[in-house]
């Protein structure tokens, strides 16, 4: 896996109609390669899931 954990991520939704979880980040072909081949991966898009994230940065 790699060092973010997907399950943190804003981008990481649940999609009622597969009924599971998916990153709702669009990469391309080489991006997707490297996350899926790469155990060290860490994900330019990782956004952690927190309300007060913004509120701590002003």
């Amino acid at each position: 896996m790699a060092n973010t954990a997907c399950d943190q991520c804003s981008y990481y939704v649940y999609n009622e109609f597969l009924d599971c979880y998916e990153c709702t980040v669009n990469m391309d072909e080489d991006e997707m390669y490297r996350f899926l081949s790469s155990s060290d991966y860490n994900c330019p898009y990782y956004r952690p899931e927190d309300d007060y994230f913004l509120a701590r940065k002003q």
